[in-house]
């Protein structure tokens, strides 16, 4: 459903939450180390979360990523998804189409519609503190 990277954004953008949340930043690699991700694709898309503001980097002996503690309850799962794979996963076609509307719906147009509404409505109700909370307390994972 999410591209490589955006499943990588989100477990990455968790894990520097949970990180913030105890007041320290971390490296990009403890990030790619931890969600599973080959060091240079994650740097790029930490890159994109950055430029998006979610995350910040600081450079230096001290540097590494962090999120202002009061921003991660504000950042919802919406955010994250949007700045990594832009809007096509609510507004595309269920099959990829270039062109599919209810005037001229694909095979699976009516079924799909439903289920990305349902999504959105999820990923736009689901804040960035909730899951490192969740994670923080041992009740989720981001790898196995």
């Amino acid at each position: 459903m999410f591209s490589k990277a955006c499943e990588y954004g989100i477990k990455a953008t968790i894990y520097i939450a949970v990180k913030s949340m105890r007041q320290e930043r971390v490296s990009l690699k403890e990030i790619a180390e931890e969600v599973n991700s080959p060091l240079a694709f994650t740097a790029k898309i930490l890159q994109s979360l950055a430029k998006s503001g979610i995350i910040d980097s600081h450079k230096g002996p001290t540097g590494g990523f962090q999120i202002e503690e009061p921003k991660i309850d504000t950042i919802k799962l919406h955010d994250i998804v949007h700045a990594i794979d832009g809007d096509k996963i609510f507004v595309g076609c269920g099959l990829g189409l270039e062109q599919c509307d209810a005037s001229q719906p694909c095979p699976v147009h009516d079924k799909f519609v439903g289920i990305r509404d349902n999504l959105k409505i999820m990923l736009q109700n689901t804040s960035l503190y909730e899951l490192a909370t969740g994670l923080d307390m041992g009740l989720t994972h981001l790898k196995r």
